[in-house]
């Protein structure tokens, strides 16, 4: 799997088994790792294996991960839901206390905060313009003990919160959008703007682009998103 990933070279590439009616087994590469939780290609897998018949009639099909149990959801207009484990970033930023300059050597801008959680870091800049000015120096980051940093900011053009992914450590330089990453985010943005709507919009601020929209229940977040069959093949191996 982590060679047929690295000769894909996409951000990653997901694998299933089918254990049951609509119960699968999945798995998540980098082109140069194995990653714990990843949300486009969870949202990628759900939508082909709907479309091409392999889960049995109903709505939800099930995924066993290194994250637990995930479920994906096949709404009537097409879309999906799916039902994550929330990854609130509560611990400290590793360096942060020790480095008051971190941030400027990590994205170049200040951050006004920071912290982490098992899987990455994430630093809050003032407004989505600095998301977007962030320049990250990839070694920097790289050599940070943590899969990725996520850089977000409140506001954006149709959006509650906007943010950008940089995961040059598992191969990943920037992601055009991640769903693991938002697993942080709901919590983060749901915490901060007190009296917002039960669902928030995210913008991630690729090249590419793309909105989630996230909603919290409990230790859970609900990322929703959208799904488009671009190319079917045949793999020799």
């Amino acid at each position: 799997m982590q060679s047929i990933a690295s000769e894909m070279n996409l951000s990653e590439t997901a694998f299933t088994i089918q254990t049951g009616s609509a119960s699968f087994e999945l798995r998540w590469f980098t082109p140069v790792a194995e990653v714990d939780l990843c949300g486009h290609a969870t949202l990628a897998a759900a939508h082909v294996l709907f479309h091409a018949g392999h889960v049995a009639p109903g709505p939800t099909a099930r995924f066993k991960t290194r994250s637990g149990m995930l479920e994906v959801t096949m709404l009537a207009d097409g879309s999906y839901r799916m039902d994550f484990p929330a990854e609130p970033a509560t611990a400290p930023f590793p360096g942060w206390n020790d480095n008051p300059d971190l941030s400027h050597a990590l994205i170049g801008i200040p951050a006004l905060a920071a912290a982490a959680n098992r899987m990455d870091g994430l630093l809050e800049v003032a407004t989505p313009a600095d998301v977007l000015a962030a320049t990250p120096d990839m070694d920097a980051i790289a050599a940070l003990p943590l899969r990725g940093l996520i850089v977000t900011a409140a506001g954006g053009d149709d959006a509650d919160f906007t943010s950008r992914f940089f995961g040059p450590a598992v191969g990943v330089p920037e992601d055009p959008v991640t769903g693991s990453a938002h697993c942080a985010l709901a919590p983060w943005w749901f915490g901060r703007l007190k009296g917002t709507a039960a669902t928030l919009r995210g913008y991630q601020a690729s090249a590419r682009g793309g909105f989630v929209s996230v909603e919290m229940n409990g230790d859970r977040v609900v990322l929703g998103g959208r799904a488009v069959t671009v190319f079917r093949g045949e793999l020799l191996v």
